[in-house]
């Protein structure tokens, strides 16, 4: 679903100035829409009329509602499951049409199932489109519908049956007259993503052809591309430019062109593309040589394209942002070792430079505990460039849909080098909701660890500290997730999070300072807050920064004496932001530890609502302050968001987050200075 959805920065409006034979600005009277709706103007729910500008939308009370689904926007049109369900598209006057077309999605592949398209003329309704085959499963919207009933019509109407539970989505819906076809604009933007190791395609760049008419519909047949703002055009293996039609999101599209990078930097797609009414959207789309470097950068602007035989330059509108795009690693994603998903980041350096991932191996999908789900990690001994093998590390044996192991974090011993990952055992249906007071396997959740003795490369059995760190009143008791940390005087500290005994969650910490070999728990610091992360600040105090279910702000409290008593921070619910979503804090440097500056570092998405814009910034202040000059926007698209950060060395960073539509485990490697403004 993410490859679909596209909300992009700007880099450039452009205006195709002048082409001979296929521009023009319309008159009111060459206007082709009959109907163009997103379904965005109407109030969400059932109904029976709805008005609109061109007539209204009938249907029976319970045959349709206005859904919060969509293609496009934030609703679309649901025909409800049933039989004989139906809704018609009335039009003021009769109009001649051309064309209908619309994207649709079928709820489930059970049967029973059918979907008709009617129109209605002079001699009343007759059946133009048969969808029963046509129409697909699967998110989010996967049929295009093209009907082209090319006669006078007053009405057109969707019939369908389908399970009573489920139903058919609507979206995008286009009826337009018969009106020859005019070039309005071409447009280029990009959007802030990385460009990925072990990714066929990474979007570099989004060109948009506006159209106005469907008649001696014209061709994009050239396109230009500099590649000036890269540091090494043979870091790029191949480039293709993909047509996506009106679906403006990057994701399974046409081929226009491939083109083998030359020596020089300009690079040059021929094609022939039939454009349509309103948005044609292209995908200029690279992938990486093995040995590009992640300290390198790739960048693309669209110089021009050529429509039917006439080309004119794309004039960008003001300065070009500077987003060139960073290298990452798509470290795991949907088809890794036969794996559905792949979820919660936890990453942390180890006592000798090794980089060790952890993450959920989500066999059958992306849903949470129970299920049939275990630890896995990666491990780089190259600052994150290259990554051995996946290793299982956790797995609680048979039945694996019953004994799902997950939401790990990770901890390095700085004393002794031994890395730590605790995680949640689910036996039976313990996960966050089923599980109950207690402390055994069958009872409730179990807090279990997993140690490492050798930089990360074989690992113990798990061991169970549940009835160390659990009140038997307690629902549930689990980890951060994440990542925990070493701190000053040799205390392993984790972050995490209980359910109290009426279900109300609370952020904490667990600590030893015996190695590991027994742990502590402390107080809740807050109530119905949850996955948490934990820094030690100068004072020696430590920081708790957590996920908050009120939404809109992260709360942060501070403790000095281990979680027996927790305060609030200054910044708590005030400085940063969030979706209600897991974040990662780290220390990058300190005064204390014989640096220059101190400096935290914290990353989420920078959102109030929904999970988009994965940020890094910079406090120089202790947690004080997050300035807006120091941080860094890595990650624009929708995305599950979670993500975890680790100081690789005195100059680089690196997180690991859940991308989405790049992947759903990207690495990152970034240089400090690209967050810090100074």
């Amino acid at each position: 679903m993410g490859r679909r959805v596209g909300f992009f920065g700007l880099l450039a409006v452009a205006v195709f100035w002048g082409v001979a034979g296929c521009t023009s600005v319309r008159a009111a009277g060459d206007d082709p829409v009959v109907v163009n709706t997103s379904f965005e103007d109407f109030e969400r729910g059932d109904f029976s009329e709805l008005g609109a500008e061109w007539g209204k939308v009938l249907a029976e009370r319970g045959d349709v509602q206005i859904d919060t689904h969509h293609k496009s926007g934030s609703q679309c049109l649901r025909l409800m499951g049933g039989e004989g369900r139906s809704v018609v598209f009335a039009f003021d006057e009769p109009a001649l049409v051309y064309e209908i077309a619309f994207w649709a999605e079928r709820w489930t592949s059970r049967a029973p199932f059918m979907f008709r398209v009617d129109v209605k003329g002079t001699g009343g309704w007759e059946e133009i489109f048969n969808g029963d085959k046509e129409v697909r499963v699967g998110r989010a919207f996967l049929s295009h519908v093209v009907i082209r009933p090319d006669s006078k019509i007053s009405a057109v109407r969707f019939r369908s049956n389908a399970p009573s539970d489920t139903g058919v989505l609507i979206d995008d819906l286009m009826i337009t007259r018969p009106v020859k076809m005019s070039v309005q604009s071409v447009k280029a933007d990009q959007i802030i993503v990385p460009v990925c190791h072990r990714n066929e395609r990474n979007p570099l760049m989004r060109v948009n052809v506006t159209t106005s008419g469907n008649l001696e519909p014209a061709s994009l047949e050239k396109m230009v591309f500099d590649l000036e703002g890269t540091t090494q055009v043979s870091d790029i293996d191949e480039l293709k430019v993909f047509y996506s039609g009106s679906d403006a999101g990057f994701g399974a599209g046409e081929q226009f062109g491939i083109a083998m990078v030359p020596y020089g930097k300009r690079v040059t797609f021929r094609g022939q593309q039939r454009l349509a009414h309103g948005d044609n959207y292209f995908w200029l789309s690279c992938e990486l040589d093995e040995d590009a470097d992640l300290m390198h950068k790739v960048d693309a602007v669209c110089e021009r394209v050529e429509i039917s035989g006439s080309a004119e330059m794309i004039k960008p509108a003001g300065e070009k942002d500077d987003i060139r795009k960073r290298i990452g690693v798509a470290l795991r994603d949907a088809g890794d070792d036969g794996v559905r998903a792949y979820r919660i980041p936890g990453l942390a350096t180890t006592n000798e430079g090794t980089l060790i991932a952890v993450y959920d191996i989500r066999r059958h999908g992306m849903g949470d505990l129970p299920g049939n789900i275990d630890v896995g990690m990666s491990r780089s001994t190259d600052g994150g460039q290259t990554w051995e093998p996946m290793k299982v590390i956790m797995d609680m044996g048979e039945p694996h849909g019953q004994n799902g192991v997950g939401d790990p974090a990770v901890l390095v011993d700085d004393v002794t080098g031994t890395i730590w990952v605790s995680a949640l055992w689910s036996k039976g249906n313990n996960g966050w909701h089923g599980s109950g007071p207690g402390l055994s396997p069958d009872e409730t959740g179990q807090f279990v660890l997993a140690k490492s003795e050798d930089d990360g490369k074989t690992w113990s059995e798990p061991i169970n500290i549940t009835r160390q760190i659990k009140k038997p009143e307690w629902r549930l008791l689990l980890q951060g997730p994440g990542k925990g940390i070493t701190m000053r005087d040799g205390t392993l500290v984790f972050p995490a999070q209980f359910r109290d005994k009426n279900g109300m969650p609370h952020s904490t910490i667990i600590y030893s300072k015996d190695r590991g070999e027994t742990w502590d728990i402390g107080t809740g610091a807050k109530s119905n807050t949850t996955e948490a992360q934990v820094v030690e600040l100068n004072d020696g105090s430590l920081m708790l920064n957590m996920r908050d279910n009120r939404g809109g702000s992260r709360s942060v409290y501070v403790t000095d004496d281990l979680g027996k008593t927790w305060e609030a921070h200054p910044t708590s619910r005030k400085a940063l932001i969030e979706p209600v979503c897991m974040a990662s804090i780290i220390r990058f440097a300190s005064v204390k530890d014989g640096d220059e500056r101190n400096i935290l570092l914290f990353s989420n998405p920078d959102r109030r609502s929904g999970r988009k814009d994965i940020t890094i910034k910079a406090s120089l202040d202790e947690g004080m302050t997050w300035k807006e000059e120091n941080e860094l926007l890595i990650h624009e698209p929708y995305c599950a968001g979670y993500s975890c950060m680790t100081k690789i060395d005195d100059e680089h960073v690196g997180i690991l987050y859940e991308g989405g539509g790049t992947a759903l485990m990207v690495f990152e490697k970034i240089h400090i200075d690209e967050i810090l403004a100074e």
